[in-house]
């Protein structure tokens, strides 16, 4: 929502410690969110098939045919009709002030999915991606993925502010990728007491992204090209168009990243889909919003990563 105003102008500093304010406001915009709606979403842009799994509350029947209109298989979610699926609400006024809130609501009840029933009907996955939700849902899918021998990756983004060492440990142990941006690779550090190379004991593949400056992608076991010396390679990023609204950019770019690996591409062609996904939300405002064109896509891969590189993610793609 949008105030036409200045927040500050209502607020009077003798009285803060007893508030009663409201805003009218001049616009209200409602956007589908939230990261593993925004990850799966890209992915079935993509033509893969990915399977949602999250709670959501009793408002999700418009959102699930949305995803499934583009891809997303949404039959494994847990549905908790008691309650709302988990969002964001923001005012935002003339002097770019926010005053926001965040409704946890069905998302706090991730923590009771249990992965193995699903795992079974489905008849195996590729990988599990753990993404930032509810705290212990998150560490408990962890564990249960190493105890089931599955390939999954961490990404606790957001809320590495809120889990501790000891969660955030358990979170990253034994995954395949561990994705951050390098903000949250140092709150990662903090938290866990281990350093960048440190971390790489841990997980087999580090995925940075670093904004503008591209994406690290590390690792020790002589498998990110193919020559074994190399441990860490950046990949720049596709040039935008212009600058809209970062929200959802680096969900994107773990779509593109986890479709590219899908299909078999290499660690570096499949930063560079991620990259060009990431860019395609940058320049949309809304995390979902964005319009998918394959020749535009193809032409944007030519201009920054050359020919042979588009000819590769195209193929496996199959645009």
């Amino acid at each position: 929502m949008h105030f036409p105003g200045k927040f500050t102008e209502s607020l009077l500093p003798d009285q803060l410690e007893r508030v009663s304010l409201s805003f009218l406001v001049d616009d209200l915009v409602v956007h589908r969110g939230g990261v593993a709606g925004n990850i799966t979403f890209g992915m079935g842009v993509l033509g893969r098939r990915p399977v949602l799994v999250d709670a959501v509350g009793a408002d999700f029947d418009e959102y699930e045919g949305w995803l499934s209109r583009h891809g997303v298989e949404c039959a494994h979610v847990l549905r908790c009709t008691d309650v709302q699926t988990a969002r964001f609400v923001c005012t935002t006024d003339d002097a770019m002030n926010q005053i926001g809130s965040f409704y946890a609501g069905a998302m706090a009840r991730s923590r009771e999915i249990a992965l193995a029933p699903i795992i079974q009907q489905l008849g195996g996955v590729e990988l599990v991606m753990i993404s930032a939700g509810d705290p212990a849902g998150m560490v408990r899918h962890a564990q249960e993925c190493r105890e089931l021998g599955i390939t999954f990756a961490a990404d606790p983004s957001q809320q590495l502010a809120r889990i501790d060492g000891q969660q955030a440990r358990s979170l990253i142990e034994g995954a395949q990728y561990l994705f951050s941006n390098d903000y949250e690779l140092g709150l990662l550090t903090g938290k866990t007491g281990l350093s960048q190379e440190q971390i790489l004991d841990h997980v087999h593949y580090r995925i940075t992204t670093h904004g503008a400056a591209g994406v690290q992608i590390a690792g020790i076991h002589g498998d990110i090209t193919d020559d074994p010396a190399v441990t860490s390679l950046t990949v720049p990023v596709v040039p935008e168009h212009g600058k809209v609204d970062p929200t959802g950019v680096g969900d994107a770019f773990r779509a593109g990243f986890l479709a590219g690996r899908s299909t078999g591409l290499s660690l570096e062609r499949s930063s560079q889909l991620g990259s060009l996904m990431a860019v395609l939300v940058l320049e949309t405002t809304g995390t979902q919003e964005y319009a998918f064109d394959a020749a535009v896509a193809q032409q944007r891969l030519a201009d920054a990563y050359g020919e042979a590189a588009t000819a590769e993610i195209t193929t496996a793609i199959g645009w």
